[in-house]
């Protein structure tokens, strides 16, 4: 096992598992109903891995010495991880960004970088002895609790807004996970979650809530430092909705830094939708927190938080890596999915999308050079919202079973 302790990221205050189970008790006497997560708690090894494993990175369990489990066989039995960095040749062409790579997290098996999260959050809740796990999500990471429950047969019980895409609503309910639709938002859901979860005595997978959200999805950071050594990327574009993700990508990058691994973290940028961007606009006004956004929406639906749950934590390490946020809008972030899908053959959601449109704005902003080592974030399957897909292309008209028909049809293509 990696022994760890609990760092509160606000007050320092220091945790041993048996101490705590989501959040600095200090802290969280602060907690403001649908506010930002206070006394986030931050997973520090005792002793920090100083080589690489010795076998390729087929998934997170080839990352066992940088996890916080008991044993490999707390995992549930998913590869999770071990996605493709593409190096995209025809969209580097088109950008002029000889050094640019995606990092296609839609290959994860719930379709989406939340599964690396619910990985480690099952192993743990196995590990503590609870029987079923809740989360709200926006639908991500609730199909990704969901999965990763049924392949260890546990329970799920996900809290997600009515409004969520139906194929995300339908893949969780294939899971098996008991789906409870929320007639409000996002951050409606995620109180209910908590409160069903005090009364009811299950263990919550909420982002930044449940520390190993965190913990979990560092070992993106670590697959692509680990492809790309011995130089890092200079800078990496994550979607970011509660900001737990791009908190997440600084832990994995933290961690190589202090085990001698890698020389320097990268530079990140926080990508949000304009209907949602309270990180990205805290940071770009230099703001000591965030404002949270009234009635936030997007077509990226898994970016659209009121109050991201995590941004103290988000604003502080990407101010620590040098970074910024960009803001997009949702017909850039339209654009993005047919441009990504034409050029590296990488079919995103909205959201994932969001990392491409995203570079367009920094490299206009001057943020990132197009002779850097960028590593793009592509954090979910288009197949989670195919309608929003469809507004960005048109689907013929069937032709007549004829070759004079087609070629017809191919020439006003």
């Amino acid at each position: 096992m990696a022994a760890f302790t609990f760092v509160c990221s606000e007050c320092g205050a220091t945790y041993t598992e048996r101490d705590v189970r989501y959040v600095c008790p200090a802290c969280a006497r602060q907690q403001q109903p649908g506010g930002v997560t206070r006394g986030v708690l931050r997973v520090e090894l005792d002793s920090l891995p100083r080589q690489w494993p010795g076998t390729r990175l087929a998934d997170a369990s080839s990352l066992i010495t940088f996890l916080p489990v008991a044993s490999p066989d707390s995992l549930p039995p998913l590869s999770v991880g071990g996605t493709p960095l593409v190096a995209a040749p025809r969209l580097r062409a088109q950008l002029g960004m000889p050094h640019l790579w995606v990092k296609d997290d839609t290959r994860n098996p719930s379709g989406s970088t939340k599964d690396r999260a619910s990985l480690l959050v099952v192993a743990k809740a196995i590990e503590y002895g609870f029987d079923t796990i809740a989360c709200a999500s926006t639908g991500n990471a609730a199909t990704a609790l969901a999965c990763l429950a049924a392949a260890a047969g546990v329970r799920a019980v996900v809290f997600v807004p009515a409004t969520a895409p139906p194929a995300k609503l339908v893949q969780i309910a294939s899971y098996g996970a008991s789906l409870v639709p929320v007639e409000g938002s996002y951050d409606d859901a995620f109180e209910l979650s908590l409160a069903a979860c005090a009364r009811f005595g299950w263990y919550n997978r909420n982002t930044a809530y449940n520390p190993f959200t965190i913990e979990g999805k560092k070992t993106a950071a670590i697959e692509v430092a680990a492809e790309l050594a011995p130089d890092g990327p200079d800078a990496v574009l994550v979607p970011t909705g509660d900001g737990v993700i791009v908190s997440g990508i600084a832990k994995g990058f933290a961690d190589l830094e202090g085990g001698g691994l890698l020389h320097s973290v990268p530079r990140l940028v926080a990508v949000q939708p304009e209907g949602s961007c309270a990180i990205a606009r805290a940071l770009r006004e230099r703001a000591p927190s965030v404002t949270p956004v009234a009635d936030a929406r997007s077509v990226a639906d898994s970016l659209v938080v009121g109050a991201p749950r995590n941004a103290m934590m988000a604003l502080r390490e990407v101010r620590l890596s040098r970074g910024a946020g960009v803001i997009v809008s949702d017909a850039a972030i339209l654009d993005a999915i047919g441009f990504l899908a034409r050029t590296a053959g990488v079919f995103a959601e909205p959201a994932a999308a969001a990392s491409l449109a995203g570079l367009l704005v920094a490299l206009d902003e001057g943020l990132v050079d197009r002779d850097e080592r960028v590593v793009l974030m592509v954090t979910g399957t288009g197949l989670k919202d195919v309608p929003a897909a469809a507004r960005g292309v048109s689907i013929p008209a069937p032709v007549a079973p004829n070759l004079d028909a087609v070629a017809r049809a191919l020439e006003q293509h």
